[in-house]
Order: C-alpha cells, then structure tokens, then sequence
C-alpha cells in the first residue's frame, strides 16, 4: 500500500528517492586512499587561504559541510578555528580523523547528512563548503540555503567551491528538470559565476571566481575548472 505525501518534508523525501541514495556512494568512492582523485591531496583550496591570508575571514567558529577526508577541516584547525565538520561518509571522516590525529588537532568531526544537523541560530562565524553543493539536487536548494542562513552570525561569511559549468573535472550541463528526468544528477551539477549569485541572492557577494591552478609543491588545492565564491550574511 503507497503512503500518501502529507507535507513538504514528503515531498523532499520522495523526490530524494529518484536519486542515488548517498552514503553508500560515498563510502565506496572514499575506500580506495590510492585512487588518482584530485581532492585526496592533503592540502587546503587556494582560495580558503587567500581567505585567511588576507584577514577577510578571521579565526572563529567554522562549520564545514561534506568535508570529505578533511584537508579544509585541518586548514582551519590549524589556524586556529573551532571546527565542526559534517560529512554523510563515515569511511571519509574515518580517514579525516586519521589525518587531524597525526597533527594533534582537535576537530569535531560528524557523521551527518546535512540536512539532518540541528544547527543552533546564529552559530557560527563562517561556512565553508568545497564540493558538496554541487550534488546538492535541484529540490534541496532551498533547504541548503535556509541551513546557511539560519547557521551564520550576522556578518559572518559564507564560502563555497563547486563545479563550473562544463569544466574538465565536473559540472553537468542538465537543466533542473532532466536530474528528474534521468534519475541523476550526472556526476555533479555545473553553476556559472551568474548562478551562484541567483542562487546565493539573500547573500553579499565578496568574491566570485574561478579557482586559481596550484602545483602539489605549492601545499594548495587549485584547479581552474572550479568556480569559488565568497559571500556574507547582511
């Protein structure tokens, strides 16, 4: 017998059931530590240091959404931010703990989907999120912007770094409309510089950009086929 949609949280949970259930994805994709994946490096986004080199995002309570195995997360801790970071792959965090405990690093790490964090209001001084938006689908948009809202201090910050669109690492092409469709949101969707702002609106921009190439000798994460953008709570 089918169950009959009652609210909007139905409605949401419904829609999530056309697409590929996460955690075990994401598990899988995390196992293999010796796969040539550009985000296993252990080193921060260029642009999340330019951040904190120039004293634009000053040390604070950070919150980190999917922080994978943990290089941004250990970034911050470093310099000197308290850090919750939330990732729905246990096998990521597990790797992200082993990596904060040979620097002696103390990070709260926690296994979570997103949207099932219970985030005190007005909680933290920045967000940041380096490659979960963009398998954020169409539907959960408003949630996820409602968590950032609802999460930041006023004038705090908002820092994202997602797909751009077309570009050689990800970033779908598909309107909203055929992740339905396909059942998939094609390996990641691609936002232009435009997007992020239309998206982001309730937000002040502070910088949008591409991502700047970094070489491994550099200690930083930078790849030209990312879009970054910098945002604050008014």
């Amino acid at each position: 017998m089918q169950e009959n949609i009652h609210n909007y949280d139905d409605i949401l949970t419904m829609l999530d059931s056309y697409l590929r259930e996460p955690e075990p994805f994401w598990d899988e994709f995390f196992s293999d530590r010796e796969k040539s994946i550009p985000i296993f490096v252990n080193a921060p986004d260029e642009n999340l240091v330019s951040y904190i080199e120039r004293g634009t995002v000053n040390p604070g309570k950070v919150l980190e959404l999917g922080c994978g195995p943990g290089r941004n997360a250990i970034y911050l801790a470093e310099k000197g931010f308290e850090v919750d970071a939330v990732d729905v792959s246990k096998t990521s965090l597990e790797w992200a703990k082993e990596r904060a405990d040979e620097r002696n690093l103390t990070i709260n790490f926690q296994h979570q989907n997103i949207f099932d964090c219970d985030l005190t209001i007005g909680k933290y001084d920045f967000i940041y999120d380096s490659g979960c938006f963009h398998h954020i689908a169409p539907h959960r948009r408003i949630s996820y912007i409602n968590l950032i809202e609802r999460a930041l201090k006023h004038e705090g910050h908002f820092g994202i770094t997602c797909f751009y669109k077309g570009g050689k690492l990800g970033g779908s092409h598909i309107s909203d409309w055929e992740v339905y469709k396909k059942g998939s949101l094609m390996g990641g969707l691609g936002y232009t510089e435009e997007r992020l702002r239309s998206v982001f609106h309730s937000l002040k921009p502070i910088e949008i950009r591409k991502m700047i190439d970094k070489k491994d000798a550099e200690n930083q994460f930078g790849a030209s086929d990312l879009l970054t953008g910098l945002f604050q709570k008014n």
